[in-house]
């Protein structure tokens, strides 16, 4: 997940039509998908493309990698005012909002679905999932893709040096803030605990899992005349246990986004908390044995913790003046393979992703992948894990990592001691507010 600033402005098409940049060549339709994948997830991304132009004569998908998800967004609205827009479009959670707020410019996946007869059944998704990607009224907007969601990593190395039992891992904030209290006194590791992307796991997901509004108005889904409410008395509880833990030695606070990740991998932390998208890195790079656990709760908040959220990205229905049926239904045809759970399984098991259907999940189960690799069933289990409510369903807020930006500039503030916990909400909820106004402001107009 990479998380820049984007731009406020609503997508737009180019008033004079052009060509379709869909091109026919011996009646196939070419359509181009534009994606942020690098590297091994970037070859990841041409075998789906392969396996679909595979499976039938008639349509040929091509990949394009287009730079980082702010980047690829950025040439989304560019194009797209255009008139030149790919078909595809790979945008992370963050700009779910900013593409909702497009209009005409995207067609939504329950609209494509009705207007091509290409049945993509939204239930047939992890409702964690699909409900980041949705209306109001529970219509998918965009396709569930690559989703990860939080987790918490232990040392298993450095729990067992601690006299702690590695087979079983801390479940509430408490037994966390006493095992880190254990590994500090027994120096079993340099840095008993840290986290990578603060704001997203210590404030986003803590919402969700303690069933709290992060934002009014159903956290953005309705409206955007939501305001934020993460100062609430329970949000501040947490951030002061960060701080009081940071004073006390037993929390390292090492940097923005996913700057902690080598520490968990190297070994140097006994606990860490990140994305479950980054078990692919231990099981290549780490030496120490280590776990994948699910995120902590706090039992004097609520009783049984809600689902996680999801980080990651969807794929989104682009227009274009000339555009024809004939796309739109090879689009729809292709979002359909997509939705296979052989598809979804493989996806999933070649990254490190969540399966983010059910069948997906079941089929991994079946071909023996969880028992192979303990733990990775712990990200959908966590994310399939009770009934999803509106504080658990995600955020549906524009300029959200700009958003992002600013309480981690509070809680950066208060962890050099300059505000309490109290304070460092109060100050991002203020600040956070304005940019939700002028995002409203700029969609009005």
């Amino acid at each position: 997940m990479q998380r820049r600033t984007l731009l406020a402005a609503p997508l737009a098409l180019a008033a004079a039509p052009v060509l379709s940049p869909g091109a026919r060549a011996a009646d196939k339709v070419t359509l181009t998908w534009w994606h942020a994948m690098t590297a091994a997830l970037a070859e990841q991304v041409g075998k789906i493309a392969d396996g679909f132009n595979a499976s039938q004569s008639g349509i040929v998908v091509q990949p394009v990698y287009k730079g980082s998800y702010a980047d690829l967004l950025t040439a989304v609205i560019a194009a797209s005012r255009a008139g030149q827009a790919p078909h595809v479009a790979q945008v992370f959670e963050v700009g779910t909002g900013t593409m909702l707020a497009a209009g005409k410019a995207v067609k939504q996946v329950w609209d494509l679905s009705k207007e091509t007869g290409v049945a993509i059944d939204p239930k047939a998704y992890i409702p964690a999932v699909r409900g980041y990607y949705s209306l109001a009224d529970g219509r998918m907007a965009a396709m569930p893709f690559n989703s990860s969601t939080a987790v918490m990593w232990i040392n298993k190395d450095a729990f067992q040096k601690a006299g702690l039992d590695p087979d079983k891992p801390p479940k509430t904030w408490q037994e966390v803030r006493a095992a880190a209290g254990a590994i500090k006194a027994k120096n079993a590791a340099p840095v008993p605990m840290t986290t990578s992307w603060p704001t997203w796991v210590q404030v986003e997901q803590y919402s969700a899992l303690h069933n709290l509004a992060f934002a009014s108005k159903e956290n953005g889904f309705e409206g955007l005349d939501a305001v934020l409410e993460f100062n609430s008395k329970a949000h501040v509880k947490h951030i002061q246990r960060l701080l009081d833990m940071a004073k006390e030695g037993t929390f390292k606070y090492s940097g923005r986004d996913g700057t902690p990740d080598p520490l968990i991998i190297s070994g140097d932390a006994a606990i860490s908390f990140g994305s479950s998208s980054m078990r692919g890195d231990l099981v290549k790079s780490a030496k120490h044995a280590w776990a994948e656990a699910y995120l902590p709760y706090d039992p004097e908040i609520i009783p049984t913790p809600k689902n996680s959220i999801i980080g990651g990205a969807s794929l989104w229905t682009m227009t274009a003046p000339g555009r024809t049926p004939a796309e739109y239904k090879a689009v729809a045809e292709f979002l359909h393979y997509i939705g296979k759970p052989e598809v979804d399984a493989a996806w999933a098991q070649n990254t490190g992703y969540v399966q983010v259907t059910f069948a997906g999940y079941d089929l991994s189960k079946k071909q023996g992948f969880f028992d192979k690799n303990i733990g990775a069933d712990i990200p959908v289990e966590q994310l399939a894990r009770g009934t999803v409510t509106p504080n658990t369903r995600g955020l549906r807020l524009g300029r959200l990592p700009e958003i992002r930006n600013i309480i981690q500039e509070e809680l950066e503030k208060a962890l050099q001691g300059g505000q309490n916990g109290q304070q460092a909400m109060d100050v991002a909820v203020a600040r956070g507010n304005k940019v939700l106004k002028e995002f409203a402001r700029s969609v009005k107009t």
